[in-house]
């Protein structure tokens, strides 16, 4: 087999530990901080103006009058829990006072001041429990390896034709790429799809298809080794580099292969030779919009009729598994087991 030469992000790649990251839109930590503090102050002011205002109701044992330096310094021990009893509160209204507001406030500054370890706590727990969720319900998902180019490129293409975001995982060893992922409301696994742990982190035993586009062709055949040894009645679509790997990229497992190098070759090639047929081959292979192809079943009132006689624009008759071209003389009549490829016009994206 003919391995491409790496390319530099592959080479620049750093090693990470594989993990799920679902999509997620925090606040940001600074205004979380900001906001703790000003409340910590605001409840520190708030029981330091009514300790000073209540002044004479407090009794200090150093010198027996309380100032606003006293009451700084009661307000802090008090609130922290400290509590050295050189200050102490000896009127019935001061004794009220610490009873009905500044016990309140001293239980609001402890939350504050815990409140970051208890935040952390609850969101590993929320995490765990929105992860723990999200692979009991996921079933019939798209597993797309690699979020490049060809791999976005997939992704946008499968949502025009209606597949929904959470029914999209993408695998990658790369956790800025996964980021990007999330970011664009698709779940990510961080790691390397040619081990059957990664895959299974995704729930590739229970995926419907798997998209796999890859950097380096070696990496799609042993990824595609992997997935179809895990799922054996999933659709696997993958894409090479060189032509000549792609008989490799069939034998070990995938239904479809894609020579990106070579499609886009010819359609250079045909671009130059007539660039409107160029762009009409473009379009095609473009979803949501001018003309798209796509695959459908035989419809009842269609069987036994000609290729002809159907109102889209039949292109081949797939027939078990063999493709039968629009002017084949056995394409006609159609069968009720036939699917057809059709071209359509592409229809509004809020039908």
């Amino acid at each position: 087999m003919k391995l491409p030469s790496q390319d530099t992000a592959a080479r620049n790649q750093e090693p990470v530990s594989h993990h799920v990251q679902l999509p997620r839109f925090p606040a940001g930590p600074l205004r979380q901080v900001g906001r703790r503090l000003l409340i910590a102050l605001f409840v520190m002011v708030t029981t330091v103006l009514l300790v000073y205002l209540d002044r004479e109701g407090y009794h200090d044992n150093a010198d027996g009058t309380v100032d606003f330096l006293d009451s700084v310094y009661y307000s802090t021990v008090t609130l922290s829990t400290t509590g050295y009893g050189d200050i102490v509160p000896h009127s019935d209204g001061a004794r009220l006072t610490n009873v009905l507001l500044i016990t309140p406030l001293r239980v609001l500054f402890l939350i504050i001041l815990v409140g970051t370890t208890l935040e952390v706590l609850t969101e590993r727990t929320r995490e765990q429990f929105r992860l723990n969720r999200w692979r009991s319900a996921l079933r019939d998902h798209t597993i797309v390896v690699g979020f490049g180019t060809k791999g976005r490129s997939a992704v946008q293409t499968l949502c025009a034709t209606g597949l929904r975001k959470d029914q999209v995982v993408v695998v990658d060893p790369n956790h800025k790429v996964i980021e990007t992922a999330n970011a664009e409301g698709f779940a990510g696994v961080v790691g390397d799809a040619t081990r059957s742990d990664v895959l299974l982190r995704a729930e590739g035993q229970r995926a419907s298809q798997f998209v796999i586009a890859t950097q380096r062709d070696d990496t799609a055949v042993l990824v595609t080794l992997t997935a179809r040894q895990l799922n054996k009645n999933a659709t696997i679509v993958a894409a090479v580099r060189e032509e000549e790997n792609a008989p490799l990229l069939k034998q070990s497992g995938a239904d479809a292969v894609i020579t990106s190098a070579s499609a886009a070759g010819r359609l250079l090639g045909l671009s130059v030779h007539s660039p409107s047929a160029g762009a009409v081959m473009e379009d095609l292979i473009q979803q949501g919009s001018g003309l798209d192809l796509i695959e459908r079943p035989v419809v009842k009132s269609e069987v036994g009729k000609q290729v002809r006689e159907t109102d889209d624009l039949v292109v081949t008759v797939l027939r078990g598994h063999r493709l039968l071209g629009y002017d084949d003389p056995e394409a006609s009549p159609l069968q009720a087991t036939d699917r057809l490829i059709v071209v359509v016009r592409a229809r509004p994206a809020a039908e």
